[in-house]
């Protein structure tokens, strides 16, 4: 099983923790076995501070660590300053026997301090992403990420974009199908790209929310020639309302969201069928097998046959 072991400095923000504790607690194959057992240290072990005003208790000191396929820093307070040095050794050397590391929102600070993120790109929360930049200039601070993955090294937005870095993991690791079934169970998007907005302005006379009956007419659609005009047909507004008011609610655009979905139904179709890539691309509106395989790759960095060989057996 993949062991996932939280590290909670001082002044830990609860959500940051809970949030991914919950993802990785929740992933199970279809007949319920875990595929990760998720838990906790503090620099000896002892009761660490949250900002909400109460105390936890981890389960074990910085050796937890020695042990971990997955780190997870979630948010803490005292970010300008350097956590213990212990704390940030152990983080090195996780990272030198190739343990995966990731941080929840100002939790970025901590890899910055350790040196982890040096020549990587990296997200933070939006309000703090000026001050990681300017103290880590070795760091290429990507503003509006909701969250980054740079392999080894993985880095989030604030809050709610923990979840989505999580469940980011958990579809990598095991296939879309496994993050699904968590998303599922935490009411939560089943994917937002890394590189969506981390907030979206809207504004305050329009309903939040006012396209999602077109978004999901078009998700129902995804093997048709949808484009921004069927779709703001659909939606009873112009184009170019359209277009404003889709990024507004998304932070992207809608060609963008629409390629993330069919690229999102295509890795469904290669767990959990036996249809050829051709069919698998005219299904999913690729057209082709060609262009199929060219915007699989730029989105998972794998083919589509590879990812099939990877994970369909895990989506029984």
């Amino acid at each position: 099983m993949h062991r996932v072991v939280a590290l909670c400095l001082d002044g830990l923000v609860a959500f940051d923790l809970t949030a991914p504790a919950q993802a990785f607690g929740l992933a199970a194959r279809p007949g319920g076995e875990p595929l990760y057992r998720f838990s906790t240290c503090s620099l000896d072990g002892a009761e660490v501070r949250t900002t909400s005003g109460f105390g936890i208790v981890p389960e074990a000191g910085l050796g937890a660590l020695r042990r971990a396929d997955t780190v997870v820093v979630p948010a803490y307070a005292a970010v300008l300053e350097p956590p213990p040095e212990p704390a940030l050794a152990a983080l090195r050397a996780a990272a030198r026997r190739r343990a995966r590391v990731l941080s929840v929102c100002s939790g970025a600070f901590a890899l910055a301090h350790a040196g982890l993120l040096d020549g990587r790109r990296a997200a933070t929360h939006w309000a703090w992403a000026g001050e990681l930049a300017r103290r880590f200039p070795a760091v290429a601070v990507d503003p509006d990420a909701l969250y980054v993955d740079e392999g080894q090294v993985m880095t989030s937005a604030g809050l709610s974009a923990g979840i989505d870095l999580s469940l980011h993991v958990i579809r990598k690791d095991f296939g879309a199908a496994a993050g699904e079934r968590v998303a599922r169970h935490m009411v939560a998007a089943p994917q937002r790209e890394g590189g969506q907005a981390q907030f979206a302005v809207r504004p305050p006379d329009e309903p939040c929310g006012s396209l999602e009956p077109t978004r999901r007419w078009a998700c129902g659609r995804l093997g048709e020639p949808l484009d921004v005009a069927a779709m703001s047909a659909h939606a009873r507004v112009s184009p170019r309302t359209f277009a404003r008011r889709f990024r507004e609610e998304t932070g992207t655009t809608p060609l963008q969201w629409l390629l993330a979905q069919r690229v999102l139904e295509a890795r469904r179709l290669l767990e959990e069928s036996d249809l050829p890539i051709e069919a698998v691309a005219w299904r999913c509106g690729f057209g082709s097998a060609a262009s199929l395989r060219d915007h699989f790759r730029r989105a998972t960095a794998t083919t589509p046959t590879a990812y099939r060989r990877s994970f369909q057996p895990l989506a029984v």
